[in-house]
């Protein structure tokens, strides 16, 4: 395997091409579900159950803890096949993946993050536990509140954006208490817990990404497993910030390419018009600018040294990234011409989809801000 970050075999099939292979499969069955699941907002369940009986939930988990250790290149590759079939089971799934990439990484390369980070890998490896994030809401600034009681703190907050919110087992989350974020494991069944069914959106409608509402939770002195200072980037967030969004936004590009694939058997149909050469050559140029993006965030990604000038670099890649794929539907709208327009496609329910590309961390003005600020020398501990 080349590129890979972490080692080792891939579970339930004999290599990781093998591996690729079965999500592309998969990925074409999801695709027979995805215009019902967009059209009703109802979540990809059936999509989820089929991922945890092949093992794909456990992938990432090294081979030492009883996953199968493969690396952030494949499960990228696999994330961007998922999402060319269904594009909200590639976001849900790589929202899962970050949260389990990130403590693999940390077991591989930070000795004294093992003991932390260990039970939560060994669990996801043996028992497939489902790992929900609220993105943005949860970003360097920190959300919700903690009040200090006996033994630990109370927790009241709304975090937002949960993709998978009914799947899930373990929201990965923290909150503000006196300037500081306390990071903790939420279990969603406890009875403190409750999802808000908010999620009617314009794209990615089969997330799921509802509000979870968090009512007085205890939260135990002993189950918080980092404490940093509230609005500033701390190391783990620079460990975040460089493997995250390779996997975010794989999803994005597999959208990206699906809509191309589609647009180019539309337009083969219509044989004749000057134009059309003109715009497949451009798509095609545009969405090999995404591609050559995504490599470069997974290339930082991979070079194992999260630092303030990482994240810079993959979130110049995200912007690239985001950009491309967006102007790479617009063209497959374009150049599939009235029969785009048609639910049917497939390409209208792309073209929302991908909008979501816009909307994660860090934002336009903001990743501008930082790699300006970090070119200049100037200070980027603040700026997210």
């Amino acid at each position: 395997m080349t590129g890979v970050i972490f080692e080792g075999k891939a579970g339930n099939v004999t290599d990781v091409q093998s591996l690729t292979e079965k999500a592309a499969r998969m990925a074409m069955d999801f695709a027979t579900r995805a215009e019902r699941h967009d059209s009703e907002g109802s979540f990809v369940e059936e999509n989820y159950g089929k991922l945890k009986r092949a093992g794909f939930f456990r992938a990432a988990v090294p081979v030492e803890l009883g996953g199968s250790g493969v690396g952030l290149p494949e499960m990228c590759d696999v994330i961007r096949h998922f999402a060319k079939g269904c594009g909200s089971t590639g976001l849900a799934f790589a929202m899962h993946t970050h949260q389990v990439v990130i403590p693999a990484w940390r077991w591989r390369h930070q000795p004294q993050a093992k003991a932390a980070v260990e039970p939560l890998l060994k669990r996801v490896a043996t028992t497939d536990t489902i790992l929900l994030t609220s993105g943005g809401t949860d970003w360097v600034g920190g959300s919700g509140q903690a009040e200090r009681v006996e033994g630990g703190w109370r927790v009241h907050a709304r975090k937002t954006f949960v993709s998978a919110a009914p799947a899930g087992t373990l929201l990965i989350t923290g909150v503000v208490c006196d300037g500081e974020v306390l990071h903790f494991a939420l279990p969603m069944d406890a009875p403190e817990v409750k999802i808000v069914e908010t999620w009617n959106t314009l794209g990615m409608r089969a997330t799921a990404s509802q509000d979870v509402e968090i009512d007085g939770f205890f939260l135990a002195e002993d189950k918080v497993v980092l404490r940093r200072k509230a609005g500033e980037w701390h190391p783990l967030f620079q460990i975040i910030g460089t493997l995250a969004f390779p996997l975010i936004y794989a999803a994005y590009l597999g959208v990206a390419e699906s809509a191309r694939d589609i647009a180019l058997d539309l337009a083969r149909m219509r044989k004749g018009e000057a134009r059309q050469a003109r715009l497949a050559g451009e798509m095609e140029l545009t969405l090999r600018a995404a591609q050559f993006a995504h490599r470069a965030m997974v290339a930082e990604a991979g070079r194992n040294l999260p630092s303030a000038d990482s994240v810079s670099e993959v979130m110049m890649g995200r912007r690239l990234v985001a950009d491309n794929a967006i102007r790479t539907v617009e063209l497959a709208m374009e150049l599939s011409a009235g029969r785009g327009f048609y639910r049917q496609t497939g390409l209208e329910r792309r073209l929302r989809d991908v909008q979501g590309a816009r909307y994660h961390p860090m934002r336009r003005d903001v990743a501008e801000l930082y790699a300006g600020s970090l070119a200049l020398g100037d200070p980027v501990t603040a700026i997210f």
